[in-house]
């Protein structure tokens, strides 16, 4: 793994963003340690370190970084169709758009395929045995959360080539346009009481994100300050005045979320904090220019799909091991629960890390070669993907045999079904996207 990595970070093209990849990188690296930190676990089940002691709500303001790995996304996105294209000029609109999903997902795809595979055996051989209570049931619904974030990163891949295209005709008039369709969801759902209008802005407001990034491909963000002021100034307001919540990240019980679905106060969260790491992006860009620093970011990106899918998975087996060990669960935020706080998450580090040595092979980058794929029967795929994977995120993996369900959106979804709708739509895309032999 050193040698490889020595090697890929120094046939480094002088062109190459590393920033961007640093920012990747570290984004969700603030993810897995916030999921680490907020989880208050006792022996009666677990909590949110947020709802425990409220005034830390406040900090998601700047740790809710998952904006930042969406505007990473979109311009990443960019720079990769665009390089397809130049590369196949005459190649028809299906089987660049098939090649650049299937390169762009592949890597996705693979580790969380296997990720739900695997976990939904242990959760069946669990169910069989009979258990699934206590600490175990919670595991099983939790470890499948995380899973969102892979759905709505499936949405951001899919649209991409059409959003370029108005991304090239209107600039920032494409983004604008996404953020005025957030706007009108909002109005609709708060002031006109309209039923699952709300769920239109986890298109909306992501894809608004998304869109920065595009206009950051293009060198199209002069001015930083102004939009990390807008965008904060805008989300104090709507916080202060609006029915937005105060936290950036779902509580439990709470009436209303900005995250589930997300709403306009984030997505002027994630103007705010595209401002901010843009204004850091000379310090950022210096710090990622020294060897060692890159090659760190070289393997940290190599690995950090896996990490993330497997980081809950290595948090609560270490809680499981210690209720298991009998060792004491201090009250959450008492002294002793902070005291134990650099343990816990050091032990943590280590299990993922041990997860990622198993499971990393499959996490492996492809080359976006356009073959004779179907754009449309891609688009199926992403599509089949997209709502198989939220709907294990919903239902999670407990409840296989008694064919429990979930409400993914307007619509009922157990958890069988929506791992079929998964692989089905992944073998969709691979298959679409690979060239035909001979």
């Amino acid at each position: 793994m050193g040698s490889s990595v020595r090697e890929l970070a120094g046939a480094t093209p002088a062109t190459r963003d590393r920033y961007i990849d640093l920012l990747r990188v570290a984004s969700l690296g603030t993810v897995v340690l916030g999921h680490w930190l907020m989880a208050a676990v006792t022996t009666d089940g677990v909590g949110n370190l947020l709802a425990v002691v409220p005034g830390l709500q406040v900090l998601t303001w700047v740790l809710q970084i998952m904006p930042v790995f969406f505007f990473v996304g979109g311009f990443s996105h960019a720079l990769s169709h665009r390089s397809l294209r130049r590369k196949q000029p005459e190649g028809s609109t299906d089987s660049v758009y098939s090649a650049f999903l299937r390169a762009r997902l592949q890597r996705l795809l693979r580790p969380t395929m296997v990720f739900i595979l695997v976990w939904g055996a242990a959760a069946l051989i669990v169910q069989l045995l009979g258990g699934g209570g206590g600490l175990t049931g919670v595991t099983l619904r939790l470890v499948a959360q995380p899973l969102w974030f892979i759905g709505i990163y499936l949405a951001m891949v899919a649209f991409t080539p059409p959003l370029l295209t108005l991304h090239d005709r209107y600039g920032w008039g494409a983004f604008a346009g996404l953020a005025g369709a957030a706007v009108a969801v909002d109005v609709l759902r708060f002031a006109a009481g309209v039923p699952y209008i709300a769920f239109l802005n986890f298109a909306f407001v992501w894809l608004a994100v998304h869109q920065l990034g595009f206009l950051r491909a293009d060198g199209r963000i002069p001015r930083p300050a102004l939009l990390a002021g807008i965008g904060l100034a805008a989300a104090f307001a709507l916080v202060a005045l609006g029915p937005y919540p105060l936290s950036m990240v779902g509580m439990p019980g709470e009436k209303i979320s900005n995250m589930a679905p997300p709403t306009l106060a984030l997505l002027c969260h994630g103007l705010w904090l595209v401002g901010a790491v843009e204004l850091l992006r000379g310090p950022g860009a210096r710090l990622v220019a020294r060897p060692r620093v890159w090659r760190g970011v070289v393997a940290a990106n190599g690995v950090a799909m896996t990490a993330f899918l497997w980081h809950l998975t290595a948090m609560l087996g270490v809680y499981g091991a210690m209720l298991a060990l009998d060792v004491p669960l201090p009250e959450p935020a008492s002294g002793a629960w902070w005291a134990q706080v650099p343990a816990r998450i050091a032990v943590a580090a280590v299990v993922t890390a041990g997860l990622v040595a198993v499971f990393r092979t499959f996490e492996r980058p492809v080359s976006a070669v356009p073959g004779t794929g179907s754009g449309p029967v891609s688009a199926l795929g992403v599509t089949l993907c997209l709502f198989g994977v939220l709907g294990v995120s919903t239902v999670g993996f407990g409840g296989l045999l008694e064919g429990r369900t979930a409400m993914l959106i307007a619509v009922r979804v157990s958890a069988p079904a929506a791992v079929a709708m998964a692989l089905g739509g992944w073998l969709l895309v691979e298959r679409a996207g690979r060239r035909r032999s001979g």
